[in-house]
């Protein structure tokens, strides 16, 4: 089964008219809520990894 390319630039043309693109406030939402998330998953596990390395220090006697 061979398609030309050409035929297969416009299937591709026409679905792409079909997609349901986001809003740009649904997008500028959305992009917030990422970086939102990111930048709370960032500080727990600095948190967390400062909280293990003092304990690591303290078990050890390491640093002081």
């Amino acid at each position: 089964m061979s398609v030309s390319p050409v035929k297969f630039l416009r299937d591709v043309e026409a679905e792409a008219r079909r997609v349901t693109w986001p809003s740009r406030k649904a997008t500028l939402v959305t992009t917030g809520a990422v970086l939102a998330m990111a930048s709370l998953a960032s500080l727990f596990f600095f948190v967390v990894d400062q909280v293990i390395g003092l304990g690591v220090r303290e078990l050890f006697g390491l640093g002081g």
